[in-house]
């Protein structure tokens, strides 16, 4: 690992290990006052309804910071996201996290001293739930503050090649020709299903007008188990199962296009339909893609395999349409 990866290591890792001595000085300082048995979740109103051992809830109060902080610190140090403003917002997210956990769980463990048996009920105002905001808020401040006094992870390929017209396929004038991708994504499945057992639970347990809205919700992400990527005369489509809802570029709109690599956390912040400055996308998974470059300077971006087929189609279509009109 090389200087700079070290530097992005360590400052992902910073807050979470902040949190982890303030735990443990906290646990130092008031360890012996703490009953067996630590109340360790809270009710709206502020009344322990969940209880657990002492140990356990000492060890989950450390291990927690430590494992978050492994994450970020991993992913910053593999150079994850690529681009400055999308660091930016992966690192402030870090300090952020840092912050409202590392304030819950000492307003928790305070909250627990001197309440052993016999002794008063633990106790969490509800007002702790907006001093962990802001304290999430006042983390993020300093995370970012932090970040710009160091220099940020340089553009990747997405920040200088763009997509510009790239290659094409050749078609004899009046030759048509399509090109149709499917794609097995898993999570669309797996949420749908999640939300439809969900759906099932809450109804047996508060009725239909509650639960079946989740039900719905989750046989409509069935559609998107396995979605498809057209590129035909009409331009680049992607769409489920059902032909509504679905995306649609017309080609008068298409500048140009390449197929490359993409991270989906790294360049736009997860999976699923995407906004992000200067364009959109629809990204199921890491992977190759297409990216086409639209009038305005706007980019859309949908992960496929046999993307440099689709785009070289895309571009080709594209210029027999700009022809025309």
């Amino acid at each position: 690992m090389n200087h700079r990866k070290l530097v992005y290591a360590a400052l992902g890792a910073l807050p979470f290990v902040l949190v982890v001595l303030t735990d443990l000085a906290l646990v130092v300082a008031v360890g012996d006052r703490l009953p067996g048995r630590v109340a360790s979740h809270f009710s709206f109103s502020g009344k322990a309804d969940g209880h657990t051992g002492r140990t356990v809830f000492l060890l989950v109060t450390v291990a927690l910071p430590v494992l978050l902080g492994a994450v970020w610190s991993f992913l910053a140090a593999r150079d994850t996201f690529r681009g400055g403003r999308a660091y930016d917002g992966f690192l402030v997210s870090g300090y952020a996290v840092a912050g409202f956990t590392g304030y819950l769980t000492a307003a928790t463990l305070l909250a627990n001293v001197d309440t052993a048996d016999g002794g008063p009920a633990a106790a969490l105002s509800p007002w702790q739930m907006a001093a962990a905001a802001g304290a999430a808020v006042a983390a993020a401040a300093l995370g970012l503050l932090a970040n710009r006094l160091l220099p940020a992870p340089p553009d990747g390929p997405e920040g200088h090649e763009g997509a510009g017209r790239g290659a094409r396929i050749a078609l004899a004038e009046g030759e048509v020709a399509g090109w149709v991708r499917g794609t097995t994504s898993w999570w669309p499945a797996l949420g749908a299903v999640a939300l439809a057992a969900g759906g099932v639970a809450v109804t047996v347990e508060a009725g239909p007008a509650a639960g079946l809205p989740l039900v719905v919700v989750g046989a409509f992400l069935v559609t998107f188990s396995r979605p498809n990527v057209t590129v035909d005369r009409r331009g680049l489509t992607v769409s489920g199962l059902l032909p509504w809802p679905r995306v649609r570029i017309p080609l008068e709109r298409v500048e140009g296009a390449t197929s490359r690599e993409v991270k989906a956390l790294g360049e736009y912040g997860g999976w699923g339909y995407r906004i992000r400055p200067g364009g959109s996308g629809v990204i199921l998974r890491s992977g190759e893609a297409i990216v086409a470059r639209l009038k305005g300077g706007r980019q859309f971006t949908v992960t496929i395999d046999d993307s440099a087929t689709g785009a070289a189609l895309l571009n080709t279509l594209a210029g027999r349409d700009r022809r025309e009109s």
